[in-house]
């Protein structure tokens, strides 16, 4: 391709951040009609379509969501320049990138990451969500400086990268008060018929339960199967069913969600990974995430 025009990068940038061409257009103080003209002739220059629409609402396609995060990162160091030029230092904080495979429950994602925000020096996180295999993907196109998984990198994959254990845990079953006091008498035999929410088949997770509920002889009705674990937690939340999370996490889920543990399936363990395009680790923002879940979180 010729050149990057940088201004029509940014008006990409902004349609992006703003989520759509309106928003983007009345920050930028431009009509609606040129910022659309622009990212047609962007989309020309990079030589392949950068959205797709959803009912109304415009989506990025795999070259859209590789060019936002070169222009995120662009745009972010011109930030910095600025800064350093108007004699106000951006205290060079240390850019820590982390990717995190969706089917990772948020919050033991906040509990991994904390003690990189923990550190003496200023670190600035840049975290993308996604499905694994994609974030391995970009591991190395996108600078990405780990990603945290539930399932380990297979010696089949074409990423060039490194698994780091970060630990395990056995899983707790959680429920609204009211589907508690009816199944946790008798537990865990008192699960069969249960309503369950579940993670979605192709999870490390689902076929864990599977095959513990195989073994045990357990037959759960399945409410829903969910791919996202927040909304799992939100519809059991709701009292739409029974649900399973990381035990080592149990008492600020009950907490922030309102729920109550049955008890824990010690023999159904989530294992957790680092995945870094280096062996050796030089970050010191990555090597404090591993040696806290290690020493701390899965000890």
């Amino acid at each position: 391709m010729k050149r990057i025009n940088y201004q029509h990068l940014f008006y990409f940038w902004n349609v992006v951040r703003e989520e759509g061409v309106t928003r983007a257009s009345e920050k930028l103080h431009l009509a609606q009609p040129t910022i659309s003209a622009q990212l047609a002739v962007f989309e020309q220059a990079v030589g392949d379509k950068l959205f797709y629409k959803n009912g109304r609402k415009l989506m990025l396609t795999e070259t859209g969501r590789i060019v936002f995060h070169y222009a995120d990162e662009i745009f972010s160091l011109g930030r910095e320049l600025s800064n350093t030029l108007a004699g106000r230092p951006s205290g060079q904080a240390l850019r820590l990138t982390v990717g995190v495979a969706d089917a990772l429950p948020k919050m033991l994602v906040y509990r991994l990451i904390e003690p990189a925000l923990q550190l003496p020096e200023s670190v600035q996180l840049h975290c993308y969500e996604d499905k694994a295999d994609r974030l391995l993907t970009e591991i190395s196109l996108l600078g990405i400086d780990l990603v945290l998984s539930d399932a380990p990198l297979t010696p089949t994959s074409d990423s060039k990268a490194f698994n780091h254990l970060l630990g395990g845990c056995p899983v707790t079953v959680f429920g609204t008060a009211n589907l508690a006091d009816i199944y946790r008498p008798g537990f865990p035999r008192s699960l069969n018929g249960a309503p369950f929410l579940l993670p979605t088949g192709n999870t490390a997770l689902r076929r864990s339960l599977d095959q513990w509920f195989d073994a045990e002889g357990i037959s759960p009705q399945i409410q829903a199967e969910i791919e996202d674990s927040a909304l799992i937690k939100t519809f059991g939340s709701g009292g739409a069913g029974l649900f399973v999370a990381p035990s080592t996490v149990a008492v600020e889920l009950e907490r922030q969600y309102n729920v109550q543990s049955l008890g824990r399936i010690e023999t159904v363990e989530e294992k957790f990974y680092a995945i870094t395009a280096q062996r050796k680790l030089k970050h010191p923002a990555v090597t404090a995430i591993l040696e806290n879940a290690r020493e701390q979180l899965f000890e």
